[in-house]
């Protein structure tokens, strides 16, 4: 007789019977095997991080505010930084309009609780962030889901034919910059249409931009945000442009939402590090961003430019691809007979190479990208790049 498990004895959340993890928690386990040469996970490179700098400012923290290591509200000084951040990102805010939360990943899910009940309505793209499809699930919400144009982003024509013929969701998702997985810049048209969509139909939009700061040809466009300051919701991070471990990010919403955010968040984890806020304002003070930015960018576009080589070099000239201008993945669309979950299977035990497929953004299980896969250039080095696309594509050609 087979031993029941404690998950099938004790009665558990309805939304949790089917949950499986997911594509990125299953990705970071692969590819953290030593023998594993990963393109999968959206890593920024480690050899990059500022850990001089970020030491120097975490010890004069340490040395000069003993209030760093207790509970505290939100830091000022922080909330400060951010809004000239914002500024130099076309945003124009105040303060009592930024919200610190513990990374981007939980500005979506505290947004998501703010905005959505339970078998709500939400509108989105039909690839996306797989974060934001984990975070949604316990709700179980319909979705409506309209496709994207790999040269403008979204369809806006969709969005509008949508809400004109009486859809109301509770929000609509968007990525403007670098969209994960597509790797594709809405245009600025769209980018109007679509804030001025949000004001018409009093529709709210959550706009996720953790990678407008890292664009390789001319600055990003302004984010939603800077075309309404009512009923886009914006969220960014310093996971990608400082260290995704110091899981410090913000919201930049209207006043009037920061209380009842601020209840779901002490609902969550109290609050976001103290230490952490504290040194990040630290590194700030002391001016090193702007050159830590400029030194990313060029890494990161040596980095890109050397996958776009070596896939141009030694893939079929059937494979499909983009040059982003900004974010850290390329998207490659595969002869449509190949299947990409298959070949990742063959990838990892044949090659020793790992990317993630397609399939692992669609929504509700659909295979529009059976054949595409996502591959990350910022973690590895130019090296470790041209050598895995190499066996990427032996892997491609046994197939």
């Amino acid at each position: 007789m087979r031993a029941t498990t404690l998950a099938e004895e004790v009665s558990l959340a309805s939304w949790t019977r089917t949950i499986t993890p997911s594509a990125i928690e299953e990705m970071l386990l692969v590819a953290a095997r030593p023998d594993i040469l990963s393109f999968a996970l959206g890593l920024p490179a480690a050899e990059l991080f500022p850990t001089d700098t970020f030491a120097q400012a975490a010890a004069h923290v340490l040395a000069t505010d003993p209030r760093a290591l207790q509970y505290q509200p939100p830091f000022q000084p922080l909330q400060a930084h951010i809004v000239r951040l914002m500024a130099q990102r076309g945003v124009f805010c105040r303060e009592e309009q930024v919200f610190l939360t513990a990374g981007a990943q939980q500005g979506i899910n505290l947004l998501t609780h703010l905005l959505l009940d339970p078998g709500g309505q939400i509108l989105t793209e039909e690839l996306l962030y797989t974060g934001f499809r984990q975070t949604i699930q316990p709700f179980q919400p319909d979705i409506w889901a309209v496709s994207t144009d790999l040269e403008t982003g979204m369809d806006v024509d969709m969005v509008e034919a949508l809400l004109a013929d009486s859809a109301r969701p509770a929000f609509i998702y968007a990525v403007t910059d670098a969209h994960n997985p597509l790797c594709v810049s809405m245009s600025l048209e769209k980018r109007i249409r679509l804030a001025a969509l949000a004001r018409a139909y009093q529709v709210p939009i959550v706009e996720d931009d953790p990678y407008g700061f890292l664009y390789y040809e001319s600055p990003s466009l302004p984010p939603l945000r800077a075309f309404d300051d009512e009923r886009i919701f914006y969220i960014g991070s310093f996971s990608k442009i400082l260290a995704p471990a110091l899981r410090v990010g913000w919201l930049i919403v209207p006043e009037d939402l920061i209380p009842k955010l601020a209840v779901i968040k002490e609902a969550n984890d109290l609050n976001t590090s103290t230490f952490t806020q504290r040194t990040i304002s630290a590194y700030l003070d002391a001016g090193h961003l702007p050159g830590h930015l400029v030194a990313l960018r060029h890494e990161y576009r040596i980095r890109r430019d050397t996958m776009l080589h070596a896939l141009q070099t030694y893939f079929p000239p059937e494979v499909r691809w983009r040059k982003p201008a900004t974010g850290l993945f390329i998207w490659v669309e595969l002869p449509s007979m190949v299947d990409a979950c298959e070949l990742l299977q063959v990838a990892i035990a044949a090659e020793q190479v790992a990317f993630m497929p397609g399939n692992a953004f669609c929504v509700a299980n659909h295979r529009y990208a059976a054949h595409c896969m996502r591959l990350n250039f910022s973690n590895c080095t130019p090296e470790r790049i041209e050598e895995g696309i190499a066996r990427l594509a032996r892997a491609l050609a046994g197939f």
